[in-house]
């Protein structure tokens, strides 16, 4: 029988970390037909010079919104994702009663940074439980497969009511009533559970999330669900409460332990150097190797590189925007406010000023902004230009810290002048985790552990501030090509973005380039690989702004043998589902 498709000339990198070959691709009705030399097919893909992987599995992303009415999922489809989890952190979209829908806009909108007028206006509201959210998303046809895990946040608030605040203790009726809605979400195929227990998480009003301070008797009750299932991972986020008083990382690791023990699945936390605890990354692997030491399935999902957030006048932060003249004016157009801003006396006026704090009741500014406004002329030596070639890893010499001293400036100065610069578009790199020692040996040390999996791109949030999606690309160019010392393997680098996330979820048909699996496939052209710099575009309902980023050298990107990616770009292609678990 004729092939529907074949990839010729390539170099197959398996995705179990074996060592690479030459051979030809053959795929009929979306499956690996053929691996070799393989017959006539109707179409052919020429990959002489190029790498061949499995495709590409995010295991971190927020699309539970946006995967509603956007098909194309960019900008993960951008990086060889062909299959990206959404619903981590504890947030999302259902279930959710119709009196409710605002309250986890507001909520999205604070965790996640994503704009509430988008949501409003893109969301449908084609649902009321969990499975009817499935069904709805899975009725459109999407560039790449999805699945979504079942979330706290939403199902507390659709049991508690307005009782699900987060100072409110949880009965034993209402966690009975919860875990049922988190049977119920397994049961349709939900790919597992997860919550938020983040310092920095607040909605919109400046509320912390429902599930911020759930007990240990809620947690291990929602766990339950998973227990005895043969498919579901549990994930959580918890900052070990670093902005309080005193050492709560024991007791919150406890909290943690006892949720993973419970579901007695796979459970994932995420893994990152804060400056101001710049050692805990360190207790929380020794904690996951006790843990695994004794039979618990608990991994760290880690970032290839900083968590850094971007800066500038288009951007949810920047340097400026605790000053009160600035806030005077930051709702006009953005040309508007770059001329206003050159006008030398509204320089020297705001300049002058004592920034005011952002933080505080009914804020959803968390308090490290405050803090970080505050530090200014120390973080200036975490500030920097990206570049049209981005580099993500510079010395502190090429902060901007570093060059107003060197110019002999004040850095509030010079913060203005770059945040001017470009017309106003100029975007400043703060990598504000992860850089402590302005390196990545920390993230080298993080990425080689046992117990890590590659996370934490949040795909499709903090669309203001961050655009991470692109860590795929990353961690394949930069830590498996350019990166000057411990680079990983290229095999490696593509074991970690397929087989590894694949056998965490449990997924057997996908994750390897082997004959019977999905033909989710990227056909890359290794040495051409690279980020475009990140551009802030207005594509979002409403008018909605996001920054968004590209790469080059994708030559194809296959997902169930169809071509969604050719050089580069989207071809339309449409044959992405909802990946259910049961």
């Amino acid at each position: 029988m004729t092939l529907d498709l074949r990839i010729t000339g390539g170099t197959v990198y398996d995705g179990d970390g074996g060592t690479p070959y030459p051979a030809d691709i053959g795929i009929r009705n979306g499956r690996i037909t053929e691996i070799g030399t393989c017959g006539p097919a109707g179409r052919t893909i020429d990959a002489a010079g190029a790498i061949v992987t499995p495709g590409f599995i995010d295991l971190h992303t927020h699309y539970d919104g946006q995967v509603s009415w956007d098909e194309e999922l960019k900008p993960s489809v951008n990086f060889g994702v062909t299959m990206a989890v959404l619903g981590n952190c504890g947030v999302g979209f259902a279930p959710v009663r119709p009196d409710d829908h605002d309250r986890l806009v507001r909520l999205m909108e604070g965790v996640e940074d994503i704009p509430g007028t988008a949501l409003h206006e893109g969301i449908t509201w084609d649902w009321e439980t969990f499975p009817e959210y499935m069904d709805h998303v899975d009725s459109r046809p999407h560039a790449i497969d999805f699945a979504t895990m079942a979330v706290h946040d939403p199902i507390r608030v659709y049991v508690m009511g307005e009782r699900a605040a987060c100072d409110e203790v949880a009965t034993d009726d209402d966690i009975r009533r919860m875990q049922a809605l988190v049977a119920e979400a397994m049961d349709a195929g939900a790919a597992g559970f997860s919550t938020g227990r983040s310092d920095v998480h607040k909605s919109a009003d400046g509320e912390w999330t429902p599930s911020s301070e759930a007990s240990r008797a809620e947690l291990v009750g929602l766990a339950s669900a998973l227990k005895g299932r043969r498919s579901g991972v549990l994930q959580a986020v918890n900052d070990f409460n670093l902005e309080r008083e005193g050492d709560q990382f024991a007791a919150e690791f406890g909290l943690l332990e006892a949720f993973a023990r419970a579901g007695s699945r796979p459970c994932s936390i995420s893994l990152m150097q804060r400056d101001f605890a710049p050692d805990q990354w360190r207790r929380i692997l020794a904690e996951t190797e006790r843990l695994n030491a004794d039979g618990v399935d608990f991994r760290v999902q880690v970032a290839p590189r900083a968590i850094g957030v971007f800066n500038g006048l288009q951007c949810t932060f920047h340097p400026l925007l605790a000053q009160p003249s600035y806030l005077a004016i930051k709702d006009r157009p953005l040309a508007e406010r770059v001329a206003i801003m050159r006008d030398p006396a509204f320089r020297a006026r705001c300049l002058a000023e004592t920034p005011v704090k952002l933080s505080g009741p009914g804020s959803s500014v968390p308090p490290i902004v405050d803090r970080i406004i505050g530090e200014i002329d120390t973080i200036a030596f975490k500030l920097f230009r990206l570049g049209e070639n981005p580099d993500y890893e510079q010395p502190a010499d090429r902060s901007l810290g570093a060059e107003a001293k060197r110019d002999g400036v004040p850095v509030m100065e010079k913060l203005y002048d770059v945040c001017l610069e470009l017309d106003g578009t100029q975007l400043i790199y703060f990598p504000i985790y992860n850089y402590t020692e302005y390196s990545y040996d920390n993230v080298h040390t993080m990425l080689t552990h046992p117990n890590a999996l590659l996370g934490l791109s949040d795909g499709g949030a903090h669309v203001g501030t961050i655009c991470d999606a692109s860590f795929p690309a990353y961690l394949l160019s930069y830590w498996a090509r350019d990166r000057e010392r411990d680079r990983l393997a290229p095999e490696r680098a593509v074991q970690m973005l397929t087989a590894d996330a694949a056998d965490y979820l449990g997924l057997g048909d996908r994750g390897r380039v082997a004959v019977g699996q999905r033909a989710d496939l990227n056909v890359i052209d290794f040495e051409r690989l690279a980020l475009e710099p990140p551009r802030m575009v207005r594509d979002l309902p409403a008018g909605g702004q996001r920054l968004l980023q590209s790469a080059r050298g994708f030559v194809a990107t296959l997902v169930g043998g169809e071509i969604v990616v050719d050089h580069d770009r989207l071809t339309g292609a449409r044959p992405g589902r909802l990946v259910r678990f049961n």
